[in-house]
């Protein structure tokens, strides 16, 4: 059952801004972790070195936007049922959650392994664990883990707003471009 297009109130200019860009990053983000290893498994230093700074824009960003949110207030979401209200509150949490979290066990896997860790590739940051190889490969592949099921949650959450804005037509994909 689709409805008619609602007025709905828009995020603020600031927070589209925030969301695109981490939209760009991660669009960027995901080709460079595959991209990063030869065929023996071992890194490429410079991918790899680009694959640690998006990552630390990334989590840049998500606080920026985190301390955004506690700022300026998103607008209410378009009427929905409640157990879509909540199943988008949860998604959203995780999608949070994630985008903070993996930099960050990204940055302590990359201590790990020892590999230099840069903010944007310019500002050199500290080692968040000593250099340990059983610990470096285990947090590796947490990392890839986890860096699956954001795009799993990615992927819902795009699925959600293309049905929000395809079938339900209620202004609710509108609300960020």
């Amino acid at each position: 059952m689709s409805t008619l297009a609602l007025p709905t109130a828009r995020y603020h200019p600031v927070s589209r801004l925030l969301h695109w860009a981490v939209v760009a990053l991660i669009v960027l983000e995901y080709p460079l972790a595959w991209l990063m290893t030869d065929h023996r498994g071992a890194p490429e230093a410079a991918l790899s070195a680009w694959h640690i700074g998006v990552g630390t824009a990334v989590l840049s960003l998500i606080v920026l936007r985190l301390v955004w949110r506690l700022v300026k207030t998103p607008p209410s979401h378009p009427p929905m049922p409640a157990w879509q209200e909540r199943a988008a509150q949860v998604t959203h949490g995780l999608l949070y959650a994630g985008f903070l979290g993996l930099p960050l066990l990204g940055w302590v896997a990359a201590s790990a392994r020892d590999w230099p860790v840069h903010w944007v590739g310019l500002l050199a940051l500290p080692a968040l664990l000593a250099a340990n190889v059983g610990w470096a490969e285990l947090l590796g592949e947490l990392h890839q883990v986890l860096a699956l099921g954001l795009l799993g949650l990615i992927g819902l959450h795009v699925a959600a707003a293309l049905y929000h804005a395809f079938i339900l037509r209620d202004g609710g994909l509108r609300r960020m471009l």
